[in-house]
């Protein structure tokens, strides 16, 4: 069973820059694109931003692109998500899952919450 553990999460001042963990376990990691998406209050969970297998490819959402940056350790089973620049609108809870369109495929994690405040 497939299981996603996220972490880094935290409150943090405007223009901080955090780095979320995934560590996948389950599945062999290498095989799958992966992706983290986040749900901000009141909103619905939304694709941030993608990877492929082997890193050679992201995908970033407007809101995200030249502030974010995902990547992975296939040998740690992780994904990453460097996210700089932070504002206000970044707060959310952080999930990272296995693309299917702009949804996930496999179960959800706890993600981690990010609270951007001054």
């Amino acid at each position: 069973q497939v299981q996603l553990v996220e972490s880094g999460g935290g409150l943090v001042q405007p223009g901080g820059s955090p780095r979320l963990s995934c560590v996948v376990s389950g599945r062999t990691f290498s095989s799958y694109n992966l992706g983290w998406f986040r749900q901000a209050p009141g909103k619905e969970r939304e694709l941030t931003a993608t990877i492929s297998t082997s890193g050679g490819t992201t995908y970033y959402a407007e809101s995200v692109k030249g502030r974010f940056t995902i990547s992975r350790d296939n040998a740690k089973s992780t994904v990453y998500l460097q996210m700089n620049s932070l504002q206000l609108d970044d707060t959310a809870v952080y999930y990272c899952n296995r693309p299917s369109g702009y949804g996930g495929s496999w179960p959800w994690g706890q993600g981690t919450q990010v609270t951007v405040s001054s």
